[in-house]
């Protein structure tokens, strides 16, 4: 397989990165309080900020802001600051399994992202040096799995309260654009097992995510647990979604896209580290773009995946 042309590299070499967690962060009503990392390049001023939302996997420590490092440092040494929480579903935290909100903690997910923007005068305390460099008007939100349903929700994406049909809107405005990372798909494609155990995926409505993402899907990530629709169920976020809205569909990619959520992590089934580096330069890429109006970042990034002689990918845009 041809290695990406030089065109979906971002334009200037990696900096150091710093990182530091846990950062903690005070949560009234919250079973915990909220911790978080915070990854940022050394050098730079009025950086951007990502929100990155883990996923809700089998392994202890990579559900948790210990996790997801080939997306955060790389993001972080091109130009982002990081931020990312340990969500209330993460094996680290051991919690009463009678919260209604349990197993998967679907809402306070949101709500951590929610936190985080609303502290990010706490988190510049918290971080020497970074005080004074974030760009508190570019701010965007990544997920991978469970974390890109949390990423829909912010986006826009919306479900019914399963006790009263009310609509359950957790839209955050100041996110500017997004990127959802094996995404859950419609409601009425759910295995027997979501069903019984995750019934509020039933209820998800995509019709309302109208702020601008980049929905990543692999084409052998059938997901059997989770939905009878194959692999095809993960690109639902941007068929049902209005635009803008882009999708890349990587060949031969599994759930783990590669290995996004881990360095060389065993249950990722179809490690591929060039399939990783296309991730990270498409996520790249496409922020850029979104956040800096007329940043060709993303257009070259869509003919380096597509224009080699044996492509990593598709990629269509609405």
């Amino acid at each position: 397989m041809n290695k990406p042309t030089p065109a979906a590299h971002p334009r200037s070499a990696p900096t150091p990165v710093l990182s530091v967690s846990p950062v903690v962060l005070p949560a009234p009503g919250r079973a915990v309080e909220l911790q978080v990392r915070v990854s940022a390049p050394v050098t730079g001023s009025e950086l951007p900020i990502i929100l990155l939302s883990h996923g809700h996997g089998r392994s202890n420590h990579l559900s948790s802001l210990n996790g997801y490092a080939p997306l955060a440092h790389f993001l972080a040494a091109h130009g982002f600051v990081v931020i990312q929480p340990t969500h209330l579903d993460s094996k680290t935290l051991v919690l009463d399994s009678g919260d209604p909100d349990a197993p998967l903690y679907w809402r306070a997910r949101a709500g951590d992202m929610k936190r985080i923007l609303d502290q990010l005068d706490a988190i510049e305390r918290a971080v020497a040096g970074l005080a004074g460099r974030l760009d508190r008007s570019k701010v965007a939100v990544i997920g991978h799995s469970l974390g890109g349903h949390t990423a829909s929700l912010l986006l826009g994406t919306r479900h019914k309260d399963l006790h009263d049909g009310t609509a359950v809107n957790l839209a955050e405005p100041r996110i500017k654009a997004g990127v959802l990372l094996a995404a859950p798909g419609r409601g009425d494609a759910l295995s027997r097992f979501a069903a019984e155990n995750y019934p509020f995926f039933s209820t998800i409505d995509f019709s309302t995510m109208t702020t601008p993402a980049l929905v990543i899907a692999g084409d052998k990530d059938d997901s059997p647990h989770l939905t009878v629709a194959g692999a095809d169920w993960h690109a639902d976020p941007y068929l049902l979604a209005p635009g803008p809205k882009s999708l890349v569909t990587l060949f031969d990619a599994g759930h783990g896209l590669g290995g996004v959520s881990g360095y060389d992590v065993a249950e990722t089934t179809d490690e591929n580290p060039e399939r990783v580096a296309a991730v990270q330069r498409l996520t790249w890429a496409y922020l850029r773009t979104a956040l800096y109006s007329g940043d060709s970042a993303w257009q070259e990034a869509q003919d380096a995946l597509t224009g080699a002689a044996h492509p990593l990918g598709r990629v269509e845009s609405k």
